[in-house]
């Protein structure tokens, strides 16, 4: 099975002030704000590459760490594809109406959260290539 495509790369980070963060990244780095969640903001960092900026509550003992995200058309591609070589998934693919992606995540060897997944807001850029 050949391994599915990916179209373009995102690196959630949590904070517990969006509107700050939102101010460094957008303001002071001077990044594009491609789309807008609420909870999340995320900004091109390349012409297909974004990091995203994801609310996290102030009780929380840390952020979370951060989530690399893979986007791709084929969600289930990859599903199938990894499965295949032994990959445990946290969970199948599955919609999300709050942020309107199509995703699933699973952990590489070091516990790191992985996320490939498919926007599907037609807000969300297409990749550029």
């Amino acid at each position: 099975m050949p391994r599915p495509p990916i179209d373009q790369q995102v690196t959630f980070l949590y904070t517990y002030d969006l509107e700050k963060s939102a101010i460094f990244y957008g303001g002071v780095l001077e990044l594009e704000m491609v789309l807008d969640q609420g909870a999340c903001r995320l900004y091109r960092v390349g012409p297909d590459s974004f990091v995203g900026l994801c609310a996290r509550d102030i009780r929380a003992k840390q952020p979370s760490g951060v989530v690399f995200t893979i986007v791709s058309p084929d969600v289930d591609g990859w599903y199938e594809f990894l499965t295949a070589k032994g990959v445990v998934y946290e969970a199948p693919p599955r919609y999300s109406e709050e942020f309107k992606v199509y995703s699933s995540f699973l952990r590489d060897p070091n516990g790191y959260l992985i996320e490939i997944q498919e926007f599907r807001s037609p807000e969300w850029p297409k990749p550029r290539r």
